[in-house]
């Protein structure tokens, strides 16, 4: 355990919390006339009955429940049969409906990438995607354009701008030499200025990438604690017990970039196609065991990503009407054709067998008691995109074996322990930010209903998903 680490990021989760606290006032009539047209729900009470509760703590589902708002919290929930609901209370009858918390999502880029080499800042579709399909936090865990990401964040909290609240990560950090998006540290000491310069514009988090070595990762953790920020990494020169080893906090993607299990692995080398040799290795077996017993004991959580990794295997289901309609045209055509490619066999490490098996790898981590929370990543193909892809992460997670209260724990309080706003965020529970996902239907009896939101509260006030998606359709990859 790190009780001595533990001390000095405890102010990093104060700050973090003073951007999840609804401001003082901040009902819709501050926001801009803008935002203020995706909104329909803006009472200052506003009880939501006869609905099921699945609650994000991993208790089991609650139906003929009711859900009490004031102020921006909840300050209620209860037995719809025996909860009082107040005088001046606005009622939402939501018979038929599931109630879940706001999605927090823990690898949630603001630009994306897609096929034929397309690359775009999302600072118009990705927050509205993410708000309207009920993703309420996200940690950008990864920049390639920082500060247009520091600038939406302030217009989000000011209400000038539609979108969940935002956690920084400062650009990538990676090795090696050569034309490259990400910043390459290349000694101990760059590693220390670069994480110095982003902490002072506002980064809570850095992210390590695939060819960082052993030295730099080193500083880049130390000097990031020493300022009460924390580390993730998508590594593979170093490995998961390696970087584990090293003081890191969160390890992103699971299986897929994992070189533990890679036979002949030299220190600070990414293997060659590390996908296929670590793929089917044996989750159930000791190597496994000891990856999660370090990372468990040392208080590491893991990221899922499937929804991307998804868009890579063969014979997959990775054509959403939505997530096309989205696309801008000429984006939707180069997805298509490369999605065509796949299905008809061509060469790809990420196999039905290897992809089953990632899958098993996280739902033995989370067996074992490790953190597991998740995150769309809308990068690779295109074919993942902000929110949708988070909606698509909750099907895939039931398909690994999750139970429905299992999977919104995972989206939901986990995420938001990692970012140690838990207390504030994460759960349907009295006292909490008001932060909620209203579904039509019952999520524990069919996961494809997660693609249906009806309404999404974010600080109490509730939002229209259907307007804010019909405003991002035919945008996706050039806005």
């Amino acid at each position: 355990m790190r009780e001595a680490q533990h001390a000095v990021l405890f102010a990093a989760a104060i700050l973090a919390l003073a951007t999840a606290a609804p401001a003082d006032g901040q009902r819709a009539a501050g926001m801009s006339e803008h935002v203020r047209a995706y909104v329909t729900v803006d009472a200052p009470v506003v009880a939501l009955t006869n609905v099921r509760v699945i609650d994000g703590t991993g208790a089991p589902a609650r139906s003929g429940q009711t859900i009490v708002l004031r102020d921006g919290r909840i300050s209620a929930v209860g037995d719809a049969r025996s909860l009082r609901v107040p005088a001046d209370a606005e009622v939402h009858d939501l018979s038929g409906h599931t109630v879940i918390p706001g999605l927090v999502g823990l690898h949630n880029h603001l630009f994306y990438t897609a096929a034929g080499g397309r690359s775009a800042q999302m600072t118009y579709t990705g927050p509205r995607l993410y708000l309207a399909s009920g993703v309420t936090t996200v940690r950008t865990t990864g920049s390639r354009a920082p500060y247009a990401e520091i600038n939406l964040r302030e217009g989000i909290e000011l209400g000038e701008v539609p979108g969940p609240r935002i956690h920084i990560t400062a650009p990538y950090i990676t090795g090696g030499h050569g034309t490259n998006t990400m910043v390459q540290v290349n000694s101990p000491e760059a590693a220390r200025r670069f994480v110095a310069y982003w902490g002072e514009e506002g980064a809570t988090w850095l992210k390590a990438y695939t060819n960082i070595a052993t030295a730099e990762l080193k500083a880049a953790i130390d000097e990031a604690h020493a300022r009460g920020m924390k580390v993730t990494g998508h590594i593979c020169s170093v490995s998961f017990r390696e970087a584990v080893a090293l003081g890191i906090d969160n390890l992103e993607h699971g299986l897929f970039t994992n070189s533990d299990y890679a036979a002949g692995k030299q220190k600070d080398e990414c293997p060659t196609n590390v996908v296929s040799r670590v793929g089917l290795v044996d989750v159930n077996g000791p190597d496994v065991a000891r990856t999660f017993r370090d990372m468990i004991d040392n208080d590491v959580a893991m990221t899922s990503t499937l929804a991307v990794y998804e868009l890579f295997v063969p014979k997959r289901p990775t054509k959403d009407e939505r997530t096309l309609r989205a696309m801008a045209p000429e984006v939707r055509a180069d997805y298509l054709a490369a999605r065509e490619r796949i299905d008809e066999g061509g060469q790809t490490a990420y196999t039905a067998e290897i992809f089953r098996n990632a899958m098993a790898y996280e739902r033995a981590f989370h067996a074992a008691g490790g953190l597991l929370a998740a995150g769309v990543d809308p990068t690779g193909n295109g074919g993942a995109l902000p929110g949708f892809g988070d909606q698509r992460n909750y099907e895939l997670l039931i398909e690994a074996g999750f139970s429905p209260e299992e999977v919104v724990r995972i989206m939901t309080l986990n995420g938001a322990r990692v970012l140690g706003v838990d207390g504030e965020l994460g759960s349907i529970e009295q006292g909490k930010i008001a932060d909620l996902v209203v579904i039509p239907g019952d999520l524990t009896a069919d996961a494809s209903l997660i693609r249906g939101v009806s309404l999404v509260f974010k600080d109490g006030i509730g939002y229209d998903p259907a307007r804010l998606i019909a405003d991002v359709e035919g945008r996706v990859g050039i806005h």
